[in-house]
């Protein structure tokens, strides 16, 4: 196999997985350790991924990954953790969803719930939900991102602090080992601390590709959130970090709990 077909389906691991390493691509695509190590030399030359030890992985940056090859990337994961949230969302509350594929997700597990009302600056939260009775839908104000249907400036903040809900479901782009939040869009930003400010209670939802980036606009830190969902176990120090601010961790689909 020639590294012009290599480079893709390499590019198409790191996307889905966050990193690849030498000794697992080259299992994979059945080519000795040097031959991979050529490739990740030629992407890293390209911009395309950053060298660590014993691998690569996706690019810091301040752009974010486009919406639609987000969109795709770890469905199965997503639904996942979105199950895991929506069995902790009672009935009869009002509540938050923001912009993001894993909010996207925890909008279609909430099908089987009744009497919501969701306020949302995420339109497709609202084309998702519009079909359910059960829930009423309030969209905030403010500018359309074409590119994700997010809607972010000011006019979405303001809107959002007409109102103080029972639970708020956030995504990030990023989440480091400090346990900070972490986007690229600074109007989303102050948007998501708007949220946060106006509820009651807090959860995050994001995969396990999230740890593996970087983005330069801090959103807040895990201290400040409720219950974290994701798929993937913490490190030990972030753990014991969660541990010490109370703030849960359910890893779906196992389930597991820990505060």
């Amino acid at each position: 196999m020639s590294q012009t077909i290599r480079h893709p389906e390499i590019l198409d691991i790191a996307r889905r997985e966050g990193k690849v390493t030498v000794e697992g691509l080259a299992a994979h695509f059945n080519v000795t350790l040097q031959t991979i190590r050529r490739d990740l030399t030629d992407l890293a030359d390209g911009g395309q991924l950053e060298r660590v030890h014993g691998g690569a992985v996706l690019p810091s940056g301040t752009t974010n990954i486009g919406y639609e090859e987000r969109r795709v990337l770890n469905p199965d994961a997503k639904a996942a953790i979105a199950r895991a949230c929506a069995e902790q969302i009672p009935d009869n509350i009002s509540l938050f969803l923001n912009i993001g594929t894993s909010t996207e997700a925890v909008a279609h597990a909430l099908k089987g719930h009744r009497n919501l009302m969701v306020v949302t600056n995420n339109m497709n939260v609202a084309n998702i939900l519009a079909g359910h009775s059960g829930c009423e839908i309030v969209v905030t104000g403010g500018s359309l991102r074409r590119t994700d249907g997010g809607l972010v400036g000011n006019l979405a903040a303001n809107t959002i602090k007409q109102f103080k809900v029972d639970l708020a479901v956030i995504g990030c782009s990023a989440l480091d080992q400090d346990g900070d939040l972490l986007d690229f869009d600074i109007q989303e930003v102050d948007v998501s601390q708007t949220i946060l400010r106006q509820s009651r209670k807090t959860f995050l939802v994001a995969d396990g590709s999230k740890f593996t980036r970087t983005a330069p606009a801090r959103i807040a830190s895990l201290a400040e959130i409720d219950t974290f969902f994701t798929d993937t176990a913490l490190s030990a120090d972030l753990a014991q970090r969660c541990s010490d601010w109370e703030t849960g961790v359910v890893v779906a689909p196992e389930g597991v709990q820990t505060a």
